[in-house]
């Protein structure tokens, strides 16, 4: 299984993907929109997960681009922040606020790739 994770903070991309490679997961790591609308085709995820707060492309229309392609993918909205009370979160699967525990982010992913 695949997964897509964008985020513009170095520290959050070497965690995950550390985290989630030991988890068995095949991680491809985008620092901005425009790198992960490029994986995101190239790559054809399984599952992305997906910062709200990027550079260069706001992660709500990055996830409406990425839904118009492919509306069945799984994409876990992740933020320092609350977005909870803004309804375009809401075409996501998922909503995590960043931390470094990864337990609830871990248990999201198996829950909607169905590895439980």
């Amino acid at each position: 299984m695949k997964i897509l994770v964008v985020d513009d903070d170095e520290h959050i991309l070497r965690l995950y993907k550390d985290e989630l490679s030991e988890e068995g997961y095949e991680v491809v790591l985008a620092v901005n929109g425009q790198e992960a609308l490029e994986l995101f085709h190239k790559e054809d995820p399984d599952l992305v997960t997906l910062d709200i707060r990027l550079p260069d492309i706001d992660g709500i229309q990055l996830l409406r681009q990425m839904k118009e392609k492919k509306p069945r993918l799984p994409i876990i909205m992740s933020t320092a922040y609350d977005y909870r009370d803004d309804f375009s979160i809401w075409a996501s699967e998922a909503y995590i606020v960043k931390s470094s525990d990864l337990n609830e982010l871990k248990a999201t992913i198996k829950r909607l790739l169905g590895r439980e």
